[in-house]
């Protein structure tokens, strides 16, 4: 009996470390026997990102140039140049005034565009496949190609797309889209909107697939009206997903580079040189390597700054909720 009551014993309690067959051993902590399969990884991390950003931030504090050919020495002067310089500031107002007008404008087109086809989805209409699909293929077409497609419809001749429209509507001569200095920025942003609010519809558009219709209806049952319901309950409800948006597109812009160059170049003159256009511009033209990788740094660094706004705001989001 008291055999049987320990063998019974035994076969219930847990296994312990000694049970365990001796191979197995090493699975009980697994963190124990990470570093290996991360070690390639991390490698690869290293090569491709940890290294390009310290040789930059080197670089940065040289005069190193391929126009001299002469040896670097390490110097500010490169970040006093930029403090002091007007092209520099020039360059960061630009760059400024193209990123808050795409910003801006991308949010709230894509948040409407987004309200659109979520309302017509739930109502049952028809197209609203063919319009995601649409979107979808406007966000994924490179930036060149749009800089490409941007120039044919602002070629300033006859045969220009939209000239060719104003001529219809009545307005003479061609307008000057691209070679005025004033217009060519204005240009710039409208194309850039155009790109950059397709990624905003998707984002927004799953924002608003995540509110259950309850809310809605039982809004409706109140008698609260359209208006008040966006205001009340969809904006609300849609915070954190615009805010990852709004940071996202202000990055994204802040990068802008292929797009611009196709269209413009940065031209006329610098009137559209925003400051990834200008990192380019600085290495590969000028050839200044100390003061190309300061305008990196600086640009790196808004990056920075942006993100770590970000992470303050959700956290403060999250300590709220």
């Amino acid at each position: 009996m008291t055999t049987s009551l320990s063998a019974e014993a035994t076969s219930t309690r847990p296994p312990t470390r000694q049970d365990r067959p001796p191979g197995r051993d090493r699975f009980a902590h697994p963190g124990r026997a990470v570093w290996p399969w991360l070690l390639p990884l991390g490698l690869l991390l290293a090569l491709v990102l940890v290294y390009p950003v310290v040789e930059i931030v080197r670089l940065s504090f040289t005069d190193a140039s391929l126009v001299s050919g002469e040896p670097y020495r390490f110097t500010l002067d490169t970040y006093r140049s930029l403090a002091r310089g007007t092209d520099f500031q020039q360059t960061l107002g630009i760059t400024f005034v193209f990123v808050l007008f795409s910003t801006v404008f991308q949010l709230l087109i894509g948040f409407a565009a987004a309200l659109l086809v979520h309302g017509a989805e739930r109502r049952g209409l028809r197209g609203t496949v063919v319009t995601r699909a649409v979107v979808m293929a406007a966000w994924a077409i490179p930036g060149v190609v749009i800089g490409v497609i941007w120039g044919l419809l602002y070629q300033e001749t006859g045969s220009g797309i939209l000239n060719h429209g104003l001529s219809l509507l009545g307005f003479s001569g061609q307008a000057p889209f691209l070679s005025d200095p004033d217009l060519a920025l204005t240009s710039v942003i409208v194309a850039n909107v155009w790109r950059g609010t397709a990624f905003s519809m998707i984002l927004c558009y799953a924002g608003l697939k995540t509110i259950p219709d309850d809310v809605y209806e039982a809004a409706r049952i109140d008698g609260a009206r359209a208006h008040q319901i966006l205001g009340r309950i969809t904006v609300p409800l849609m915070l954190p997903i615009l805010t990852t948006t709004l940071v996202l597109v202000v990055v994204e812009t802040f990068n802008t580079f292929d797009m611009v160059l196709a269209l413009t170049g940065g031209g006329p003159g610098t009137a559209t040189q925003v400051l990834a256009l200008g990192v380019y511009d600085e290495l590969f033209n000028q050839l200044n390597l100390g003061r190309g990788a300061a305008m990196a740094v600086v640009l790196m660094a808004l990056n920075v700054v942006m993100i770590a706004l970000y992470l303050r705001l959700v956290e403060r989001q999250e300590g709220v909720a």
